[in-house]
């Protein structure tokens, strides 16, 4: 009786783990509007067992892209041990959109294409404190002195959309738009701005949901 009663908790938590893993490689090659249908044909069980353990996308997403947050933590720890601020400015950026690359959905996350659970809200907050060091620190060293942390949002955004659209064909084209802002960020570049940036309500995502944002 002991024996029967385990196996099928055994089993629930091995197709669990099977899912998390083929969502991982899903939403990473094709983003999180990738039909849930092929994530569970990679996982080889049935819809209906993928719904029994996640019953909407988000709650798939929220299981996945926390962890894989903290990768930006290590970005941000090696900019921050950069002697020269403003080049570890510029490592902190390079390495946060080469992980948005690598990743189409840690892209659409980034990317604020979804409404965030508290749990991905809090990790996307920790790297936030982070970039406001990063930023801090690189002001007057290189980088120019009205730049600030939610600037980084509208770049972001305009980022994830010049990834989303060229992976297919020139994965690399990111980095050449990048290198354009970069130029314009430093200190020698600095002109009169048109507007103030962003308040922090602003900068951490549009009001309301994406029309066509990841659903079930």
């Amino acid at each position: 009786m002991a024996r029967t009663s385990r196996a099928p908790r055994a089993d629930a938590a091995r197709n669990r783990d099977k899912l998390l893993a083929a969502a991982a490689k899903v939403f990473g090659e094709r983003g999180l509007d990738a039909p849930l249908e092929e994530v569970a044909r990679r996982a080889q069980v049935s819809i209906g067992t993928l719904y029994n353990h996640f019953p909407a996308r988000r709650d798939l997403i929220d299981a996945i892209f926390p962890v894989r947050l903290a990768a930006l933590e290590q970005v941000a720890d090696a900019a921050l041990a950069e002697a020269d601020p403003w080049k570890g400015f510029v490592l902190f950026v390079e390495g946060l959109f080469a992980l948005q690359a690598r990743d189409r959905g840690l892209n659409d996350v980034l990317a604020r294409r979804y409404p965030a659970s508290p749990e991905l809200s809090g990790a996307c907050h920790r790297g936030f404190v982070h970039l406001v060091e990063i930023i801090e620190r690189a002001r007057g060293a290189g980088l120019r002195e009205d730049f600030e942390a939610q600037d980084m949002a509208p770049l972001m955004w305009a980022m994830s959309q010049v990834i989303r659209e060229t992976a297919d064909v020139a994965p690399d084209a990111w980095r050449r738009f990048l290198a354009f802002h970069l130029d314009g960020l430093r200190a020698g570049a600095a002109g009169p701005l048109p507007a103030g940036p962003l308040t922090e309500e602003q900068a951490r995502g549009r009001p309301g949901e994406p029309a066509g944002s990841p659903g079930r």
